[in-house]
């Protein structure tokens, strides 16, 4: 088993000797341009390959014996890459077919986070994500949820997983280590739950995995004192420079592609390229998948904004590997792992070859759900569910300001016979627990600074509790989209003037699908196009992205949830939006 696989003697007995030229190679790659992350140079130099292993670089066309050659004349030899973070949940399919669509990009490592199981199906759902990597063709390190639920005691989720079950998790050798640690306020503020799941990691001597979101200074400085590793959450160059400064692995992610040409500029003007800068995807949709890939993209982005290739490349190879304290992988060189990528040049990063252990990849099928529970079934939802009754002509209300990154509002709100009556730019946005308990009512808030709507969203992917999530102008739209997500057995729903605009099922714990790529990817497109005619986008932050974090109540700021709106940075949660003696005097 990895990695201890590469150190069978007789394995590095044919590798010594095809080294010397004893003996002919299993393969010869020959004419290449190798990446030399190490050194940051690229070099004119042909490779050795037996077995899964790498066993010598030497100069070009000094050696022709071996049992097969691949001519590359010209082309980029690279190592395999290494995605530091992400969530295949995001994708909506199942690890096989995730595989498929990012090795053939050349990446043939990942970090697997998958939190999204673990937050609706608990132990089962950590046991079938290990299950379906195994069996994925790409070589996924998956990690133990840390926040499982992200913010306890402000929101419900399908599990809990306490400091015993997670130091249970990391126990288990096919555990790489302990998943991004979310809830920020609960570390820094040493609250038992917290502390001990941090004290799991470090103790189990695995990787520590962080999300520093919005953190800086003093909190920043206690975050990292913790104990806690890394960081995706890099929202700015100066934030970038000062999570380095505060010694955290950096996980810089493609799925904020406005923020890379800053960090690049940042990056590149360094003298010395930090070994701590890693490359991550965090979030593919589908759509992207099929057209993009995984990290591959990642270093195109960061190459396009002004980062050289060599260290671009460097990120996302021997840099994730040292993080991952992975000797085997990151580099070409004798007595490493024979994870190749070959890319035609160093814009587009196509690949045109790739090697997984010395081989072209295979892939597993694609694996049953083994009764992985979908959306518990529930009663269809109606329109008054979703109305907020109030008395008097008209009651204070606390708002959710601006998406992404969310303040407190509020605003004097007309009621209509018996019902807060919302202005035009004001969004209804509503949280219906799915996790065992059908009787539970949505709780209901308003978003503003979200544009004005001409329809509904409903969406069981939904950070990081996945509880069914609505979004809506009019209540009857909102039913709509949310039973029809319902009868689904989970998923994604559009419905304007009364008609289902778009759908997109996702059985397997409402999360994914069963289907290829490619199926997946169209019917998202056709939600992500209705959503475009529904709401007023307004890049970088109200954009469709941003659904699907309106829940995630571990980040600053207000935030939906089942049991209300939470910010437990505050210690705030307003089981109603009505505030009229002011927001926290309504705590639940």
């Amino acid at each position: 088993m990895e990695p201890h696989d590469l150190d069978d003697a007789e394995l590095r007995d044919r590798a010594v000797a095809a080294a010397r030229g004893k003996s002919a190679f299993d393969l010869l790659i020959r004419g290449g341009i190798v990446a030399d992350v190490e050194c940051g140079e690229f070099r004119s130099l042909d490779v050795g390959v037996v077995g899964p292993i790498i066993a010598s670089v030497h100069p070009r066309h000094s050696r022709d014996d071996a049992g097969k050659t691949l001519e590359v004349a010209g082309l980029i030899v690279s190592p395999g890459l290494i995605d530091s973070h992400m969530h295949i949940e995001s994708s909506m399919v199942l690890p096989s077919a995730y595989a498929k669509a990012v090795v053939s990009r050349g990446v043939t490592t990942a970090v697997w986070d998958p939190h999204e199981f673990g937050n609706v199906a608990g132990l089962p759902g950590i046991q079938f994500a290990l299950d379906a990597a195994a069996e994925s063709g790409l070589r996924i390190l998956t990690l133990a949820p840390s926040c499982v639920p992200s913010a306890p005691g402000y929101e419900t989720a399908g599990a809990d997983f306490g400091p015993e079950t997670v130091s249970d998790l990391l126990n288990r050798p096919e555990i790489a280590g302990l998943a991004e640690v979310m809830d920020m306020s609960g570390v820094i503020a040493r609250e038992s739950r917290l502390r001990g799941i941090v004290q799991a990691g470090l103790q189990s001597g695995k990787l520590v995995c962080g999300h520093a979101r919005g953190l800086d200074g003093s909190s920043l400085q206690a975050y990292a004192a913790a104990g806690v590793q890394s960081d995706h959450e890099i929202t700015s160059a100066s934030d970038l420079r000062a999570k380095l400064l505060a010694g955290l692995t950096i996980e810089l992610r493609g799925s904020h592609p406005h923020l890379l040409p800053e960090c690049a500029k940042a990056l590149q003007s360094l003298t010395e390229f930090p070994s701590t800068i890693t490359l991550c995807t965090d979030d593919v949709f589908p759509d992207e998948l099929e057209e993009k890939g995984g990290v591959n993209e990642t270093v195109r982005l960061l190459v396009s904004s002004g980062l050289s290739p060599i260290r671009a490349l460097r990120a996302a190879t021997a840099n994730a590997a040292i993080r991952l304290g992975r000797r085997d992988l990151g580099i070409i060189a004798p007595g490493r792992r024979a994870d190749i990528a070959i890319f035609r040049d160093l814009e587009r990063f196509e690949a045109v070859h790739v090697l997984c252990n010395g081989r072209r990849p295979s892939f597993g099928t694609v694996a049953e759900s083994n009764g992985l529970a979908p959306v518990s079934d529930r009663g269809r939802l109606e329109p008054k569910d979703f109305e907020i009754t109030a008395t008097g002509p008209t009651a204070r209300v606390a708002t959710i300001d601006k998406p992404r990154f969310t303040s407190w509002s509020e605003r004097r709100v007309p009621v209509i016979n018996g019902h807060l009556k919302p202005d035009d730019d004001m969004l209804r946005i509503a949280v219906i627990h799915r996790h065992g308990n059908p009787r539970t009512r949505p709780r209901v808030g308003f978003l503003t600074g979200w544009g004005r709507w001409d329809g509904a969203f409903a969406t069981t992917v939904s950070h990081d509790s996945h509880n069914l999530t609505v979004f809506g102008s009019r209540t009857t739209d909102m039913a709509l989209a949310a039973n029809t997500a319902i009868e689904s057995r989970g998923g994604l729903a559009v419905a304007s003037s009364g008609k289902v605009l778009a759908n997109l099922p996702l059985p397997v714990a409402g999360l994914v699908s069963t289907g290829p790529v490619s199926e997946v990817a169209a019917s998202f497109r056709k939600v992500r196009a209705a959503m475009d005619n529904v709401a007023d986008w307004r890049p970088p932050y109200l954009v469709f992205k941003a659904l699907f974090g309106a829940t995630l109540a571990c980040n600053p700021g207000p935030h939906q949830t089942d049991l209300g709106i939470a910010d437990p940075a505050e210690g705030v949660l307003l089981v109603s939006p009505i505030v009229e003696d002011g927001i926290g005097e309504n705590v639940g």
